[in-house]
């Protein structure tokens, strides 16, 4: 299985010729690869993690495949039929088979409703957890897509949860809204979480790829 990052939140997962987007959103550029998609997971209803745009450029090109989320996702998406998830649930998709965690967003603000969110485990391998810091209790992680920059977010979080997670591998998401300064930053301190438990960071760049 191969992983491309994107920009910010959105990761593609290939096997077997199958793709597997997750979170195609509005800081992501225009998606116009996307032939022999099988399936399509959205974390959660807001924009930078899913537009209809980038889902009619996926689906134009491949009208059959799946669209997963939580409940927050369908009600947003309206007329695109959305397969509801929740924590529990095990899907099998083409090459892929997906496990979601989770309910909720972290909390932003008090003022800021805390909307529906899963973590999806992918193949037993690849973990995101969406904008949660939900760990997948009882998995050994191989791959962990760890957030690095967003307005719920601390640094000093996301260490803990690199810390509660124990990757093997890890490689830092959503992080469009940080500068050069502030990737450098967050990659540091999610390199030395990783490596508190013999795992090893990897710095992906939209448009790099990880073999799994």
């Amino acid at each position: 299985m191969r992983l491309t990052k994107l920009e910010h939140a959105a990761l593609i997962l290939e096997e077997n010729g199958r793709k597997l987007f997750i979170d195609p959103g509005s800081f992501t550029t225009a998606i116009t690869e996307a032939a022999q998609t099988v399936a399509i997971v959205i974390t959660h209803e807001h924009p930078d993690h899913w537009t209809p745009e980038q889902l009619d450029r996926i689906l134009g090109k491949n009208p059959d495949a799946q669209i997963f989320g939580p409940a927050g996702v369908a009600a947003a998406a309206g007329t695109v039929p959305v397969r509801v998830v929740k924590a529990g649930d095990v899907v099998d998709v083409g090459p892929f088979t997906l496990e979601f965690f989770g309910e909720k967003h972290a909390v932003i603000h008090e003022t800021i409703p805390v909307v529906d969110n899963v973590g999806v485990l992918v193949n037993g391998s690849v973990y995101y957890g969406g904008d949660s810091y939900t760990v997948p209790v009882g998995v050994a992680v191989d791959v962990h897509a760890v957030p690095a920059g967003a307005p719920w977010l601390k640094i000093g979080d996301v260490m803990d949860y690199v810390l509660a997670v124990k990757p093997k591998r890890s490689f830092p998401t959503h992080e469009m809204t940080l500068s050069k300064a502030g990737k450098e930053m967050a990659n540091a301190r999610i390199t030395w979480a990783t490596e508190q438990n013999d795992g090893e960071f990897y710095p992906l760049a939209p448009g790099d790829t990880l073999d799994i």
